[in-house]
């Protein structure tokens, strides 16, 4: 009686699984895209690729790569000139004149005009533009990985959601096969019922099973279109789209080498990278603040025509300004100490983040491994739990046919057959997803 309930906890459990890795032949014909309403099937290759292409989030990450490098060519403009043109009126009176003879004689115009195209140049700043450059290099590299580490883990997830899809599929098909030993059970049963051989108990026991099962798969239904709704979203499918998934949990080994997955994670995993690339910026950071209080020097040249020149001060005349300026900070109301604590804070902050993400990392590898160490172990004890759970339900049917047997013997053997083959299903799907763990902890980036 026991085992009979097992069966749906272990589905939602199943579905509800984190990572994991296949080891499976998922291949098929392509699949549709938000345009085509109608996939003709779906594989786990087509699935993932439609999903970097089309998803929201990661159409988000690579504008954020865009804007980063738009970041550093507005970081570089600082080794151009800034051209600049303007043009202007200024009406001015009283103005200095003298008189000779009576007659006044202006030295400036009262109307002003000035139109000009002026040049600026930052000649040197001890390496502060420079380091404002850097910082935007190193945030477009955070930027590249924050987009693979968004494109894995979407990755993962149309993994799971197309293996939970998968899952379902199979345990309804083995739902529907309990509920068709238990309608053949509970036919058999009307019958010995109306020749008086049966009782009203055995006939209600049957009954009873026949509903639940009825139920549980009601359950697993659900489940199954809340997966395939879930699946549709991540991939960019219209909602009427009929998803035909290629796929099986075949397994094959993999690679459980602690050491080995270890150093090539602490190697590629985008959060190692972005933790570094945070440590990085921080130190440009800190050399930044550093020149805070150091002079710059910058230079200008300017070309235009304007009035106001002896001896006809109302003649537009061109003319020619250049000239070197030395801009040193005297006080900057202890914004430069401030700037360089900061950074200092920071720098130390983004150490700490680095030494807790490579830690993490090492930890995942391990557990990950352990995880898929379990689901092999439970694989070959299902396997063998299903050949005598199948057999003892053919001896069980058997002594019923022969009246050796009693109904709620029958029953419990039919549903430990089914309980088994779920469990047997579910370590699969669980190896399935594990090994996708191993991949994802050892810093694959899972696009395939």
């Amino acid at each position: 009686m026991k085992n009979r309930n097992i069966s749906v906890p272990l589905i939602l459990l199943a579905t509800s699984l984190g990572t994991g890795r296949p080891c499976l032949a998922a291949e098929g014909t392509a699949a549709t895209t938000t345009t085509t309403a109608t996939p003709s099937s779906l594989t786990l290759d087509e699935a993932m690729r439609l999903t970097r292409e089309h998803n929201p989030r990661a159409l988000q990450a690579t504008d954020e790569v865009k804007a980063a490098s738009a970041r550093v060519t507005q970081a570089r403009s600082a080794w151009f000139p800034q051209i600049s043109a303007k043009a202007g009126y200024q009406y001015i009176d009283p103005v200095s004149e003298i008189s000779f003879g009576g007659v006044p004689m202006k030295f400036m115009p009262n109307d002003n005009y000035d139109a000009r195209i002026t040049a600026e140049m930052l000649l040197f700043d001890f390496g502060r533009s420079g380091r404002t450059v850097d910082m935007a290099k190193s945030g477009r590299e955070a930027a590249t990985h924050k987009r693979d580490m968004t494109l894995r883990d979407l990755s993962l997830a149309t993994v799971r959601s197309f293996y939970s899809v998968l899952f379902l599929q199979e345990a309804v098909k083995v739902k529907d096969k309990e509920i068709a030993a238990l309608q053949q059970n509970l036919d058999h049963m009307q019958k010995r019922y109306q020749e008086g051989v049966a009782t009203r108990y055995d006939l209600l026991t049957t009954q009873v099973r026949l509903a639940d099962a009825n139920n549980r798969k009601i359950d697993l239904q659900t489940e199954l279109d809340n997966q395939r709704i879930n699946l549709r979203r991540l991939c960019g499918l219209t909602e009427s789209s009929t998803l035909d998934l290629k796929g099986s949990f075949d397994i094959t080994r993999t690679d459980m080498d602690a050491t080995r997955l270890a150093a090539n994670a602490l190697e590629q995993r985008p959060e190692i990278m972005i933790a570094r690339e945070n440590h990085k910026a921080a130190t440009y950071r800190k050399s930044l603040s550093a020149k805070e209080g150091l002079p710059k020097i910058v230079g200008s040249a300017s070309w235009g025509t304007t009035n106001g020149y002896q001896p006809d001060i109302n003649e537009m005349r061109t003319n020619v300004a250049a000239g070197v300026q030395l801009q040193v900070p005297i006080f900057t109301g202890f914004r430069t100490s401030a700037s360089t604590k900061e950074a200092s804070a920071m720098m130390h902050a983004a150490e700490q983040e680095r030494i807790d993400t490579e830690e993490m990392v090492r930890a995942e590898v391990r557990q990950s491994i352990n995880d898929l160490k379990t689901s092999e172990e439970k694989i070959g004890t299902t396997t063998l739990q299903v050949s005598q759970a199948d057999l003892a339900a053919k001896h069980a049917r058997i002594r019923y046919q022969n009246g050796l047997g009693t109904t709620l013997d029958l029953l419990d053997a039919e549903a430990r057959l089914a309980n088994a083959e779920l469990a047997n299903l579910q370590a699969r799907y669980e190896y399935v997803l594990n090994a996708y763990a191993v991949r994802r902890a050892s810093g694959d980036l899972i696009e395939k």
